[in-house]
């Protein structure tokens, strides 16, 4: 899928979209992370977690997202997908069943497609049946930014990624009651997989106790 979705979407994805809708879903309700963080500010981002505190200097140097800079539009447009690029940077949204990783089952994390930044683990996600990979509880809370969005027939909660500031999708109050309640329905666009034996070389080695294979 290579054409650009603009917040006025058609008739089709508003209907796929009412998997992706719930009223009752509130900026005011804490993030629940593997990695807890600490309060911060009022720009929506929720501070440093414990695992960024207690981690190893040496650890951190090798971190992807360490001194990370936003590129230029220009850059973005070159380095990105048409669709990635749609939903990153526009608020766009992919079509449901029709995106990379709402079916996949490894083991590994899922990380901003620009900036590196950890968000969901495969052992927090599951099978929600509306098309789009869904996760109980992001990987690490930093680095999510939480924004009320307004933009389509109700009130939603929007997440981004707080260093690339990436739209990545929404998060919902219809989650599986036994684990949290909270459906964090996110863009495959906005998120690159890497494998469990990949994690370590690519310098998220802190986060292996964090994976497992997805419940699904």
């Amino acid at each position: 899928m290579t054409t650009k979705l603009t917040l006025l979407v058609p008739l089709v994805a508003v209907v796929a979209l009412a998997g992706c809708q719930d009223d009752s879903a509130s900026t005011s309700e804490p993030i629940a992370a593997r990695h807890v963080a600490y309060p911060a500010g009022g720009d929506g981002s929720v501070g440093s977690s414990r695992s960024e505190v207690d981690s190893d200097e040496k650890d951190i140097a090798k971190q992807p997202w360490t001194d990370f800079k936003k590129p230029t539009e220009a850059k973005l447009k070159q380095d990105l997908t048409e669709i990635q690029y749609s939903v990153t940077q526009q608020d766009g949204t992919e079509p449901a069943f029709m995106n990379e990783y709402w079916d996949n089952k490894g083991s590994g994390i899922y990380v901003d497609v620009v900036s590196g930044e950890p968000l969901f683990s495969s052992a927090d996600k599951y099978k929600s049946g509306t098309g789009w990979p869904s996760f109980v509880q992001p990987l690490d809370a930093q680095f999510i930014v939480l924004r009320e969005d307004n933009t389509l027939l109700s009130a939603r909660t929007e997440v981004r990624s707080k260093l690339a500031d990436s739209h990545v999708g929404h998060v919902f109050e219809d989650g599986p009651t036994d684990r949290g309640g909270k459906r964090w329905c996110m863009n495959s666009a906005a998120m690159r997989f890497v494998a469990k034996d990949q994690m370590k070389a690519e310098g998220y080695g802190k986060y292996l106790s964090d994976v497992s294979e997805a419940k699904e």
